[in-house]
């Protein structure tokens, strides 16, 4: 009999460790580089550090508009909690990694689009903070294909032994659908707004759909993203994540964690600027605003649910113990995916 305790699931394979530290490593790199765009536009802005605290919930109270934006913000804060999960080598943040990796590749190609047209290239050569912000998109390539390129191939065995019908497993795979429905709901509501908006501005779609790709569309150099790419970014990572999640796929727990963490970020934004808007006494004087509030709602509901159920501790894959402690040794010692 093998008396020896097991590995534990929650962390990678000895022989990702290197892969895990590089990822961990960049994504400090980045998070800090955004952390000091940040501490610039306070130092270069008319207003205080307590307006830029209170502008990170409240989007009328920021006296002056910062480099960066809100879903900057946010990310940054999501690369050090990824950062310090890879630095411990838990195989959660894996899937939160891809998915910061995507976004920062996408980030990156849009520039990379922008930069085809002369008039941005020129953008570049005469703004005073045109190098810096060059170099930053320049960093986000390398940290996006460092990060890609380490997690991709930092896979873990399957257990070759069947799992209960009643495990930890077959548990997740519930919550992982749970999940799954609540993100693809949200996407299908941010989508229709989307359109909503579109037509009742008369917005041009293809004007629409190039501002999602080219980052020369908006005409200024701004490290921000944009309203079209974080519209339909966000639309498409919550149809992708939450299909995946309806696959019951084991995974993307980290990924959902986090997006539903930004997501709730923006929508409790949301919610302070309706709140001191006095929005909410007006909200049910038309169908369109109850329309909004309803799917204000679903998404602080809905996001904060999914936080929830991702963090539980026993509802994981990661989060139970492998009964390994006392088993016959032809059994073996696979790891879980």
């Amino acid at each position: 009999m093998d008396v020896r305790p097991g590995p534990d699931p929650r962390r990678a394979a000895p022989e990702h460790s290197g892969a895990y530290l590089a990822t961990g490593l960049c994504l400090t790199l980045y998070a800090g580089v955004l952390g000091a765009w940040t501490v610039f536009g306070i130092t270069q802005g008319d207003g205080s550090t307590w307006d830029f605290v209170e502008g990170l919930f409240n989007p009328g109270a920021s006296p002056t508009t910062q480099i960066l934006g809100p879903y900057e913000w946010a990310f940054t804060a999501a690369f050090l909690v990824i950062a310090v999960l890879m630095l411990a080598q838990r195989r959660v943040a894996r899937s939160a990694a891809l998915l910061s990796g995507f976004v920062l590749l996408a980030l990156s190609l849009r520039e990379g689009v922008g930069l085809l047209h002369a008039a941005y290239r020129h953008q570049y050569t005469n703004d005073p903070l045109g190098s810096w912000a060059l170099a930053t998109r320049g960093l986000g390539v390398v940290v996006a294909l460092v990060v890609l390129f380490s997690m991709f191939p930092a896979t873990e065995r399957r257990q070759d032994a069947p799992q209960p019908a009643a495990g930890p497993d077959a548990r997740w795979r519930r919550l992982s659908r749970i999940c799954g429905v609540l993100f693809v709901v949200m996407a299908l509501a941010e989508l229709g707004w989307a359109v909503r908006d579109m037509t009742a501005t008369g917005t041009d779609t293809g004007r629409y759909l190039r501002g999602v790709v080219d980052g020369s569309v908006l005409g200024a150099l701004d490290l921000a993203a944009s309203a079209e790419f974080t519209t339909v970014g966000s639309v498409l990572v919550l149809l992708i994540l939450g299909g995946l999640a309806l696959r019951g796929r084991r995974e993307v727990r980290g990924a959902l964690l986090v997006f539903a963490a930004l997501e709730l970020y923006m929508t409790v934004r949301t919610v302070v600027w309706l709140t001191v808007s006095d929005f909410f006494n007006r909200s049910f004087e038309t169908t369109e605003g109850a329309l909004s509030m309803a799917t204000t709602a679903y998404g602080l509901a809905a996001m904060t649910s999914v936080v929830v159920l991702a963090t539980g501790r026993g509802s994981g894959p990661y989060d139970s113990r492998r009964p390994e402690g006392i088993r016959a040794a032809a059994v073996g010692r696979e790891g879980w995916l």
